[in-house]
């Protein structure tokens, strides 16, 4: 099972934390706020604003928050000037890292990810060192509930998605960007449970990472995805079940 399919089962157990700190909702403003900014407030023609509401509704958010982090992207109300980033590096065990970020000070965050990689026992890379590693994909991880292979395969393409990354307990079944919410559709449609979806970076190759480094590995996600500019943490690991049941 891929790393992406991994972290999740790991961020699933932290959401509940998150959640009472509100760095869910911190994230979700930003993510609202950028992509108004980026291709205007009208949801229906915004495929990115569009998506990032439907997580905030999902995450209860309250309406006024998205009214007005979509106020504050189209300029109708005054607000932090965000950038957006993307720093590469190596983990532990050799595992390939690509961290996005939202920030309102560039300096100071590739300073503070620059120091979260050193300080535990990874290193941080030139732009597009480890992003040949991965392929931007509709990420869609879901409830296997008992299929087989060939029965969530055969739903799959029928829904028109690319590829499925089976696991007998949550699968990942990928997609073209431009075909997410249509194959979102159809896979709801066709009663499959959809754990989380995402527009975001899939790993094309896995590096197995084992025993002390493993853990290494995700203590540096983990801090990494504790930062207050950290949007999404993507990774290429496969780490025994044992390891993570530790980390659980």
């Amino acid at each position: 099972m891929s790393g992406h399919n991994k972290w999740a089962k790991v961020k699933h157990v932290k959401a509940k934390q998150d959640a009472i700190r509100g760095r869910v909702f911190t994230r979700l403003i930003k993510e609202i706020t950028l992509a108004a900014r980026n291709g205007g407030g009208d949801e229906s023609s915004n495929a990115r604003l569009r998506k990032a509401i439907q997580d905030a509704k999902a995450a209860n958010m309250p309406a006024s928050n998205i009214d007005k982090a979509i106020k504050r992207g189209t300029g109708e109300l005054e607000g932090v000037s965000y950038e957006e980033a993307t720093y590469e590096g190596y983990a532990p065990g050799g595992a390939a890292l690509i961290v996005d970020v939202v920030t309102d000070n560039k300096n100071r965050t590739v300073a503070d990810i620059r120091h979260l990689f050193a300080k535990h026992g990874g290193n941080m890379a030139e732009s597009g060192a480890v992003a040949w590693m991965f392929e931007k994909k509709g990420i869609f991880t879901v409830t296997t509930a008992g299929r087989s292979e060939d029965e969530l395969l055969e739903a799959t393409l029928e829904a028109g998605a690319e590829d499925l990354k089976y696991d007998p307990e949550s699968s990942d079944i990928l997609s073209s960007p431009s075909d997410f919410d249509a194959v979102k559709a159809a896979l709801e449609q066709k009663g499959i449970s959809i754990e989380k979806g995402e527009v975001g970076m899939y790993p094309k190759n896995i590096v197995k990472v084992e025993g002390n480094e493993a853990l290494k590995l995700l203590k540096l996600m983990d801090v990494l995805d504790e930062h207050d500019d950290v949007q999404h943490v993507y990774s290429n690991f496969d780490i025994s079940e044992e390891v993570m049941s530790q980390v659980e």
